[in-house]
C-alpha cells in the first residue's frame, strides 16, 4: 500500500503549541493534507497519553485510529525528548524522536523517564539524561523501537548542531550508535546536503514536520509503499529498501529558520565563507554568529555538494522531492497572507477538487490545475514542483523568505520574480 506518513508533531499540551492540536482535529487535517500515518506527538504527557487512551483504538499492527470514527487517518506513538546533560567536557542538548509499536512499550518508557524528570511540565520534557540512556531505555521497552535524532543540524538542540551537538553518531551514542537506524534532517537540510557525509549513507534520512499547528503538518513527510503496519513502516526505514521507502517530502533548506549563519538582533545574515572570513563574529555587534546548517554540514563533509547535472548520488539513496505548502503558495499567487480569507477559500477549494494537498501539489496535472483555479496559483505549483523559487536563506530563527519565479516565456526579463 502506497502511503504519506508524518511522524514528528506535538500535541496542545506542548510549548507554543496550537489548542486546536487534539485527535479528532488531527485526524481531520491528516486526511486533508493527504497524510495516512500521523505520530501522535507527545506520548510521555501523561494528560496527553490519557486522551489518546480515550480516543484512540487499535487498528493494524502497530498502528491506531480514532475510536468510532470513519476517518481512514492511523496514528504511531511518537515523542520527542529534550536531552540536556554533559559529555567530554561539553553541555548537550540533544533532541530525539521516539517511535514505538505499542501502549505497553509506551507506558514503560515514560515509568523510567518519570523519575528522571517532570513529564508534566511540557509535551516535550526537557529531561537531564544522556541521550544514549533514553536509547537504551526505548530498546528495553521494545526492540522494534526506533529512537531518531531530531532536526539533526540544527544549532541549539541536535545530535550534529554547531552549538552543542557531536561531529558523529559514535560520538554521542558510543557502542548504541548501531542502533540508530535513521536521523530527521530537519527544515534547513535536504537529503542532497546529507549526502556529502559518507558516514551517513547507511542511515535513512526521513523528514516529518515537527508541527506546532494544524496547517503546518505534512509541510515536510516520507512516501512510503508497503505493508500498513509499524513493522511495515520500521522495515522500510531500517533497511532503506527504495521500493518500500519511496521517496521524502522536503522543505525547500533555504526555507528553514537556521540554513545561513547570522545574528538576529542585527538582521545579518552570512554565508559560510563570509562567516569564515569575519572568524564567525557579527560585524555589526562583534559577539559570536549563530552558525547555520549549511556550514556545519561543509565542516563535517567528505564530499563535494551533489550536482544533479554530474551526478554523485550516493548508492541506495533515497530520492526526494522539495515543495511549498500549498496555503503560502496561494498566499504567494494571490499578494496576500495565509490567514486571509481568500486565501484559505481558495485552498478549501482545491482540496475538494482533488481529494488532499499532497494530491495537488504532486499529482494533479496542469491542465487540471488551470481549470480548478486561478492561473496565477496553477503556475507557481507548477512552478514549484520544477524547483523554480527564489529564496533569501534563513538564519538565526528566521525563516527563509520565497519566491516563485515566472516561466521565461511570460517573463518580461529571464529569472524576473513572479510575486
Amino acid at each position: 500500500m502506497k502511503f504519506i506518513g508524518d511522524f514528528h508533531i506535538h500535541s496542545k499540551y506542548a510549548r507554543a503549541t496550537s489548542q486546536d492540536m487534539v485527535p479528532e482535529n488531527l485526524g481531520i487535517w491528516a486526511k486533508k493534507k493527504g497524510i495516512k500515518v500521523l505520530g501522535t506527538g507527545d506520548f510521555t504527557h501523561p494528560a496527553w497519553l490519557k486522551e489518546l487512551q480515550e480516543k484512540l483504538e487499535p487498528a493494524e499492527e502497530g498502528l491506531y485510529k480514532l475510536r468510532g470514527s470513519d476517518l481512514e487517518t492511523r496514528f504511531v506513538f511518537s515523542s520527542e525528548i529534550s536531552c540536556i546533560y554533559s559529555k567530554k567536557g561539553k553541555v548537550r542538548r540533544i533532541h530525539l524522536l521516539l517511535l514505538v509499536p505499542s501502549l505497553q512499550a509506551v507506558e514503560y518508557i515514560n515509568a523510567r523517564l518519570g523519575v528522571r524528570g517532570n513529564l508534566k511540565s511540557d509535551g516535550r520534557p526537557i529531561l537531564g539524561i544522556d541521550a544514549t540512556e533514553v536509547l537504551k531505555i526505548a530498546l528495553a521497552a521494545s526492540p522494534e523501537a526506533l529512537v531518531v535524532p531530531a532536526h539533526a543540524w540544527t544549532p541549539w538542540f541536535s545530535v550534529f548542531g554547531s552549538k552543542s551537538g557531536f561531529d558523529s553518531l559514535e560520538e554521542c551514542f558510543d557502542e548504541y550508535a548501531k542502533h540508530i537506524h535513521a536521523i530527521e534532517t530537519g527544515l534547513s537540510s535536504d537529503p542532497a546536503m546529507n549526502w556529502r557525509l559518507s558516514v551517513l549513507d547507511k542511515i535513512a534520512l526521513i523528514s516529518n514536520s515537527d508541527c506546532h499547528s494544524l496547517a503546518k503538518m505534512g509541510r515536510e513527510a516520507n512516501i512510503f509503499e508497503v505493508e500498513l503496519s509499524y513493522r511495515g513502516i520500521r522495515d522500510a526505514i531500517v533497511t532503506k529498501d527504495l521500493k518500500k521507502f519511496l521517496s521524502t517530502i522536503e522543505f525547500f533548506p533555504e526555507e528553514g529558520k537556521y540554513h545561513y549563519d547570522g545574528h538576529r538582533l542585527c538582521s545579518v545574515s552570512l554565508a559560510p565563507a563570509e562567516s569564515r572570513k569575519r572568524n564567525n563574529i557579527c560585524p555589526a555587534c562583534g559577539r559570536e554568529l549563530t552558525i547555520g546548517v549549511l556550514n556545519r554540514v561543509e565542516e563535517l563533509a567528505d564530499r563535494p555538494p551533489f550536482d544533479k547535472s554530474t551526478g554523485g548520488k550516493p548508492k541506495g539513496a533515497i530520492p526526494f522531492k522539495s515543495l511549498i505548502p500549498l496555503q503560502e503558495i496561494i498566499a504567494e499567487a494571490l499578494h496576500m497572507g495565509v490567514v486571509a480569507k481568500q486565501c484559505r477559500a481558495e485552498y478549501e477549494k482545491l482540496i475538494l477538487a482533488f481529494g488532499n494537498e499532497f494530491a495537488v501539489l504532486l499529482d494533479a496535472k496542469a491542465r487540471e490545475l488551470q481549470a480548478a483555479t486561478f492561473p496565477e496559483i496553477a503556475q507557481a505549483i507548477i512552478q514549484v514542483r520544477e524547483g523554480k523559487v527564489s529564496i533569501e536563506p534563513g538564519y538565526d530563527g528566521e525563516y527563509g523568505k520565497i519566491s516563485i519565479v515566472r516561466q521565461q516565456a511570460e517573463a518580461s526579463t529571464p529569472q524576473k520574480q513572479l510575486f
